[in-house]
């Protein structure tokens, strides 16, 4: 008795052992070879799950024709015809940037992304991806979304995105208001209608009202229904996800006293975000810049100035890759985490309210918590062209 249940016990360990054997051999061979086919490893990622998660994940590359950010909100041709396909799945998108084609095919083939959003047609592709009508790739496995896409895709849809992108952008449209005068009364040292908000404001955040109202006027010509081509409103152009996550509701972006609230809280996030600009004359510089083209934007443009070896705490120095940002070379530098930006608008933004800002401060009283400096002393250099900037700074 006790004979056979030791061999029993033997038997046991054998086979025990044989099963870790092969599954050890199973492991290696996955690890050599790369993982097994979608048939032995479970469904590949499909349209059932993105629907299932309620978010597609697309990539593409950064342009002022495919994708980038203004103001925390997405724009290009194939940002907008990746959220419309989205839309009709009934997902939410998520668009991410690659440096280049290599990227964005390891990126979906390795499961990070669901499709890329770009036309690709003249690329040299594997089996494992499908050349999808519109030029975008899916995963070969992945066939309900291949099919969904082939479904939606129409080849007017181009056409339309590109020619309602062209109106958009187009410079009459770029912000519709109606101007204002710059200085209401010079005598009595009255800059606009909407003072004493500007006051309050500013002596929350510790601003000089008058560099506040500077950059409305910048911003809007102090005009309270002022719209623009991204669809920021009111005076201080706010984007309306933008006011949500500040408190200000999507029915009182146009009216002044909360817009200009708004506005100061939005400001003094990101003194805080640009802490690291320890001079507070550079910091206002960062942080205007920062609420016209987006902090990421600016954090890419100081993080280029310091690899070429330019202080990131000088606005004068960072300028140049802020300028810089509007070229491929730049943009998909893979040092660069949020791509293309029209940096002349954001230093010519910078540089006009520095310039009305000192107008201001010449005629209007402070009324301020005096804790900001002088326009002088913190007033951006010259922009410079971008062939002189070039030459002698991205070499």
């Amino acid at each position: 008795m006790k004979r056979n249940s030791l061999l029993s016990l033997v038997a046991l360990f054998s086979w025990l052992t044989l099963v870790a054997c092969r599954q050890e051999n199973r492991a290696s061979q996955s690890v050599m070879f790369g993982p097994a086919d979608d048939g032995a490893a479970g469904e590949a990622y499909d349209l059932s799950d993105v629907q299932a998660a309620g978010e597609l994940i697309a990539v593409t590359l950064s342009g002022p024709d495919t994708y980038y950010e203004y103001r925390g909100q997405g724009f290009g041709l194939e940002f907008s015809l990746a959220q419309a396909f989205a839309n009709s799945i009934g997902a939410r998108l998520r668009m991410e940037m690659a440096s280049d084609t290599a990227q964005l095919l390891l990126r979906l083939l390795s499961g990070e992304v669901d499709l890329i959003a770009l036309d690709m047609d003249s690329v040299r592709l594997t089996a494992d991806c499908s050349l999808l009508p519109n030029g975008w790739v899916a995963r070969s496995a992945s066939s309900q979304l291949v099919e969904a896409v082939q479904r939606w895709w129409k080849p007017a849809l181009r056409q339309q995105m590109l020619a309602a992108e062209q109106v958009r952008k187009a410079p009459a449209n770029r912000v519709r208001r109606s101007m204002r005068p710059a200085m209401l009364s010079r005598q009595n040292g009255t800059i606009s209608h909407y003072d004493e908000h500007f006051i309050r404001a500013a002596q929350r955040i510790g601003w000089d009202w008058r560099l506040l109202a500077a950059q409305c006027y910048q911003e809007s010509g102090f005009d309270p229904q002022a719209l623009s081509w991204a669809g920021a409103c009111g005076l201080m152009q706010i984007m309306p996800s933008t006011g949500e996550r500040l408190g200000l509701s999507r029915g009182d972006l146009y009216d002044p006293a909360r817009n200009i609230e708004a506005a100061a809280r939005y400001l003094s996030q990101l003194n805080g975000s640009f802490s690291d600009v320890a001079n507070p004359h550079e910091r206002i510089n960062f942080v205007l810049a920062a609420y016209n083209g987006g902090a990421g934007h600016i954090r890419d443009a100081m993080t280029l100035a310091q690899a070429a070896g330019r202080s990131a705490q000088r606005w004068s120095e960072v300028e140049p890759y802020v300028l810089a940002l509007v070229s491929p070379s730049t943009y998909r530098n893979p040092l660069v985490k949020f791509g293309y930006l029209r940096g002349e608008e954001t230093v010519d933004y910078v540089r006009q309210i520095h310039n009305r800002w000192a107008a201001y401060r010449g005629v209007a009283r402070p009324h301020s918590t005096g804790r900001q400096p002088s326009p002088s002393s913190s007033k951006p250099s010259r922009v410079r062209s971008r062939s002189e900037f070039l030459n002698d700074s991205l070499q």
